[in-house]
């Protein structure tokens, strides 16, 4: 079998076919605990103070032995909370086990270089407070900020200590704003996923509401007038339970599409199905044939308008006449029907001011001349 062909069904991507920026082959994800582990080069203080204080060979060794073992686990358990995090998992309990044995490793070394074990506080510091819960890990840093002072003024007052008590301290004070910004900045993260998810569920279901209102809508008043007309016209009760057939079909279509996210109202279509609509009611309809005195960059908002403006007046508003403006960035649907009677706005009104306010522009709803009929108008 062809080792490329091989590759390829095991789901492996040669590393010159994938695209810059694919995270797998991100250097800084892949190697991060690499590189954030050279700081462990400043070790090699702690590694001096014992060569030049430790006795004889095998307690030089020992030393040794527990300086390299706390370097060893400062990276693995860099790698390991590192693959934690990717994965969603939590990375406190073992970040509590790590830091357990590099504080044992750190105290280990003080019979050798007494207060020289001091130098391991900033690492001790910088790895609580990525892997402990905030509370803990600020514990942490003002304990050893305490220790390292106390021992720079009680223990060893001179020069070397105090140095390493500001170390300390600077290095806690850095690693736990970071830490805190690092906390916000996924809670806003997470915040702002979760306002998109609303979003888009506010959109589909103002589009379910607009596809569906309105070729129900019309199914029903097309299988009234069938029933009407299946004793006294059979040929035209045929024909209108052909276009209720052909638009349960249309609707099972923009339904999909519209959960998919991918329906996109065209305004030309939108006044045919609208004339369709307001005939089949009985309403007489004065509907324009052509958008084309539309701005095309309203066209789309426009027509979702048009839809729950016809789908009302059909539905409540019993009325005659039916007239349709278009503006080039403007629509008003009127009608002579029984107006708004001091009715509340439904779902449909309140998802088109939503629409309309997303794209910048201004839903009216009025009483028609004397109070008869209703006037919906739209500016974008």
């Amino acid at each position: 079998m062809n080792p490329r062909r091989r590759a390829t069904t095991a789901g492996h991507t040669p590393s010159a076919a994938l695209p810059e920026g694919v995270p797998g082959h991100n250097p800084w994800e892949r190697y991060g605990w690499l590189i954030r582990s050279v700081w462990l080069v400043f070790l090699v203080f702690p590694v001096l103070a014992i060569w030049a204080h430790a006795g004889t060979w095998w307690l030089r060794g020992l030393g040794l032995v527990l300086v390299a073992g706390f370097g060893l686990v400062y990276a693995l358990a860099a790698q390991h909370l590192d693959r934690l995090e990717k994965r969603c998992a939590s990375r406190y309990r073992w970040g509590t086990a790590y830091l357990v044995v590099l504080v044992v490793c750190a105290g280990g070394t003080v019979p050798f270089i007494d207060v020289g074990a001091l130098s391991f506080l900033p690492f001790v510091v910088s790895f609580a407070m990525f892997a402990l819960p905030v509370l803990w890990s600020l514990a942490v840093g003002v304990v050893s900020v305490a220790l390292a002072v106390f021992c720079a003024i009680f223990v060893t007052p001179d020069e070397g200590t105090w140095v390493v008590a500001i170390i300390v301290f600077a290095v806690g004070s850095m690693t736990a704003g970071i830490r805190l910004m690092s906390d916000r900045g996924r809670q806003y993260e997470s915040m702002s996923r979760e306002l998109a998810l609303v979003a888009e569920r506010e959109r589909v279901a103002r589009d379910v509401h607009d596809v569906l209102g309105h070729s129900l809508t019309v199914v029903t008043v097309k299988a009234e007038l069938a029933e009407r007309l299946v004793d006294i016209d059979p040929a035209r009760a045929r024909v209108e339970l052909a276009e209720i057939q052909t638009l349960s079909r249309q609707a099972l279509a923009e339904i999909r599409a519209t959960v998919g996210g991918l329906r996109v109202a065209r305004l030309g279509d939108e006044l045919a199905s609208a004339r369709r609509a307001l005939e089949g009611a009985g309403i007489e309809a004065h509907v324009p044939d052509d958008p084309a005195s539309v701005d095309p960059r309203h066209r789309t908002v426009l027509a979702w308008v048009l839809r729950e403006a016809t789908t009302n007046v059909v539905r409540h508003s019993d009325a005659d006449t039916c007239w349709v403006e278009l503006g080039s960035n403007r629509l008003v649907v009127r009608d002579d029907g029984r107006g708004l009677e001091g009715r509340p706005e439904g779902n449909g009104i309140r998802g088109l001011r939503e629409r309309v306010g997303a794209a910048g522009g201004t839903l009216s709803l009025t009483p028609g001349p004397e109070g008869h009929g209703t006037v919906l108008e739209v500016t974008l």
